[in-house]
């Protein structure tokens, strides 16, 4: 498994080849999360499925992704995870059960299907996801049925850049025991690196 100063690593090259004017496509890095996110990989096998968003790039290195395959995808190359095809927002590994979605909570229904089908899945979704009836409509239908299926909401206190208070003043979580909930703040933007880059 990859340490948290090797994900930190990962994240500043990817940054640094979009300031370079290397990756012509919109980026979401992830930062401020290490910590938890090898906490709960641990406990994720190799035969489980994970469920990923639009920033994917931790969950794909520490399920075991490939970094060169992860890095030639964002670029755009062909020996990218996805032939380079799906960029920083779309990573997509059968080799190793890893899917994502751009669609805020668009993987919470396909999770339901996989652990219809008798797969452990582990569902990344931000707390922007958790206000969607898409999120909660699953995890509620994964729970009564008894589904091997987790859900995890990465709670940065934003959705784009909206604070939870801003969204829904007096906030409580929604809790079953099928959820999880881990807060951070993030190191990077929503989108890019903070800076304007020219191509």
């Amino acid at each position: 498994m990859m340490t948290k100063k090797e994900l930190i690593a990962f994240e500043q090259r990817i940054a640094d080849a979009f300031k370079n004017g290397l990756i012509n496509c919109p980026i979401h890095l992830s930062g401020g999360n290490e910590n938890q996110l090898i906490k709960i990989f641990k406990n994720i096998k190799p035969e489980d499925y994970v469920l990923s968003t639009h920033r994917s790039h931790y969950h794909y290195l520490l399920k075991g992704g490939s970094p060169h395959k992860l890095e030639s995808e964002i670029v755009g190359y062909y020996d990218g995870c996805c032939g380079g095809q799906g960029r920083s927002m779309h990573i997509i590994d059968p080799s190793i059960n890893f899917y994502s979605s751009a669609i805020i909570g668009g993987t919470c229904a396909i999770a339901c299907g996989l652990g219809l089908a008798g797969k452990k899945v582990w569902v990344f979704v931000g707390d922007g996801a958790e206000d969607s009836g898409y999120f909660f409509e699953a995890a509620r239908y994964c729970y009564s049925k008894e589904l091997p299926v987790l859900f995890i909401v990465e709670h940065n206190d934003l959705a784009v850049e909206t604070t939870t208070e801003e969204r829904w003043g007096n906030y409580h979580p929604v809790t079953l025991p099928n959820i999880i909930h881990y807060y951070y703040a993030r190191t990077w933007p929503h989108v890019g690196i903070g800076e304007h880059v020219s191509l």
